[in-house]
């Protein structure tokens, strides 16, 4: 067996491994499960709000504005994702996959909101002057 005959069935051999040990999904199943981390994401978000909440249940104008922040920035999540895909007609337009992308776009801004609400249950550091209404850590 010459040089070129054996890497083509090598690279035949590796190809048949990848694709009969690839989970097949159907584009539903996909959707699904993109849909189901942001959903997932979600709920960490809303459990990290509703802690906030708590922790600050004493501090009326701070939570009265936080809650402002959080309606405002649902605000801008929807309008953010309705002007990536800003057809009304999206699965026509944008293809079968747009349930995917749609969550995939959600899932990554309730991420970094998450992480932006965790500072005010990490705290901020001693001496942190711009804190704001951010406890400093003990």
């Amino acid at each position: 067996m010459n040089k070129t005959s054996l890497h083509l069935l090598l690279s035949s051999v590796a190809l048949f491994l990848v694709v009969c040990n690839a989970p097949a999904q159907t584009q539903a199943e996909m959707n699904d499960a993109a849909c189901a981390k942001y959903k997932k994401a979600d709920a960490e978000m809303n459990a990290v709000y509703q802690q906030v909440l708590n922790k600050y249940k004493s501090e009326t104008a701070f939570v009265a504005k936080f809650k402002t922040a959080q309606r405002a920035w649902i605000a801008f999540r929807d309008a953010h994702l309705e002007s990536l895909y800003p057809d009304p007609n999206k699965m026509q337009a944008y293809g079968s996959v747009n349930p995917v992308c749609r969550c995939g776009v959600l899932t990554e801004l309730t991420a970094e909101r998450t992480k932006q609400l965790k500072q005010w249950l990490n705290g901020a550091e001693e001496g942190d002057v711009c804190s704001g209404s951010v406890k400093i850590r003990n």
